[in-house]
């Protein structure tokens, strides 16, 4: 049997959720898709043209079918044709959106049986969109009972030494804290330099899965402290094959577990556990009393929103592709956001009445609105898992200071140099540099 020996950046970012979703890998056919416009962005009523390239080894492949299909973003498509490429390439009149949007071309050909597939998404005045979600009047007394009962629960901390991921500047612990109801838990790992002093905190929140953590071990070196958590109650320093048992057994389909009550949704455990990951952390000796931030993409990118919305001593945070955003906009005849509760494969199940009300008590919508302090937020508009309508629904909501660097042709993953710029971001805030 053949092996493969997997990169040790690769494996990282697999154990820590990082990456949420790693960069597509390359292949020898490649359908580029772009629209007409640099910046992928049309005033409502402009017409947007999309341009298919179908590419081998770099080349113009002639005279190639290409299969394409255009309309609103997870929407039925309005346009689908098959036409020849007799260049390697086509030009293509993709209409136009008369109210805020997105509008996304997709393109596929087949060559010797093999599928190939790229996409474009042009936005239209993207930061007009308004979200669908209700606001609940009583979302902050049911946010400030659930924060009250969680505080009449002690952390009860245990904190375990990894001797062998310890560094020569970094100790590393396995870290269990209670968290409410009474008798569940949160688990995380905890990076603390090892030279005595006062440092600052980041907390890392986790993509949806289930999964280990190794930590972050590499902020920690640069002088601060890092808790990196998992979401589910359970260790998160066992074997692969358990969390692979875990995730198809008893936590598959946990997003919508008690989807018809607010206080037994599994989400008010976890976003709870968020905010006792903040407790465990601003009680270090070694916390500098002042500076603390939350970061994560995806799930992570909506738990770094909810938690700076409910916790006013996070100072910042730095949200990748924040996931739970405007849900209801299938509804409303537009995309909604993962995990898609209303879409045209879950509304026969999830579209009562019983459960639109309880996300208005989860939909990062909500969250978003209460933010008071900076955030960084960054995506792309080929976001096939969390669509950009959802997430621009929540930013536009945001009052306080806040700054989107956009990928557009970027989707459910990042580029290296989108990591490094919220990295230095964060580091540079935390450390007042």
């Amino acid at each position: 049997m053949l092996k493969t020996r997997v990169p040790f950046l690769l494996w990282l970012l697999i154990l820590t959720g990082l990456s949420v979703q790693a960069q597509p890998a390359q292949t020898s056919y490649q359908v580029v898709v772009a629209p007409d416009k640099l910046d992928w962005t049309y005033k409502t009523g402009e017409n947007v043209k999309f341009t298919v390239q179908v590419l081998h080894l770099g080349n113009l492949v002639p005279h190639v079918e290409v299969m394409y299909e255009i309309g609103p973003e997870k929407m039925t498509p309005t346009i689908r044709e098959t036409k020849k490429a007799t260049e390697g390439k086509l030009t293509i009149d993709g209409g136009t959106l008369k109210t805020p949007g997105f509008l996304r071309c997709i393109a596929t050909i087949t060559i010797d049986g093999t599928r190939y597939r790229g996409l474009a998404t042009a936005g239209f005045e993207p930061q007009k969109i308004e979200p669908t979600v209700s606001n609940p009047s009583d979302f902050d007394a049911f946010w400030d009972k659930a924060k009250n009962e969680l505080a009449q629960i002690p952390i009860q901390p245990t904190m375990t030494l990894l001797p062998e991921r310890c560094t020569e500047t970094v100790n590393v612990y396995h870290v269990s804290l209670e968290n409410a109801p009474k008798g569940s838990k949160i688990y995380g790992i905890l990076c603390m330099p090892k030279k005595p002093g006062k440092y600052p905190a980041l907390l890392r929140v986790p993509g949806a899965g289930v999964r280990g953590y190794y930590g972050d071990v590499g902020n920690a070196a640069k002088g601060m402290i890092t808790l990196e958590i998992g979401i589910h109650g359970i260790p998160v320093t066992m074997e692969a094959g358990v969390y692979n048992d875990i995730r198809y057994g008893s936590l598959s389909g946990y997003p919508a577990y008690n989807l018809d009550s607010p206080d037994r949704f599994y989400y008010k455990r976890v976003y709870l556990g968020c905010l006792r990951a903040n407790d465990f952390l601003t009680s270090l000796p070694e916390f500098d009393g002042t500076n603390l931030a939350v970061t994560g993409g995806s799930q992570g990118g909506a738990l770094s929103i909810v938690t700076a919305g409910l916790d006013k001593r996070v100072k910042w945070l730095g949200a990748f592709y924040p996931a739970l955003s405007d849900v209801t906009g299938y509804l409303h005849g537009r995309a909604g956001g993962w995990p898609h509760y209303f879409d045209k494969n879950n509304k026969e199940y999830n579209n009562y009445s019983q459960k639109l009300n309880t996300v208005g008590y989860y939909d990062v919508v909500n969250f978003a609105r209460r933010i008071t302090v900076p955030g960084h937020y960054m995506w792309g508009f080929n976001d096939e898992t969390c669509p950009p309508t959802s997430m621009y629904a929540a930013y536009n909501v945001i009052s306080a200071p806040k700054q989107l660097t956009l990928f557009q042709d970027t989707g459910h993953w990042t580029y290296p140099e989108e990591r490094a710029q919220m990295g230095d971001w964060l580091l540079k805030r935390l450390k007042g540099e």
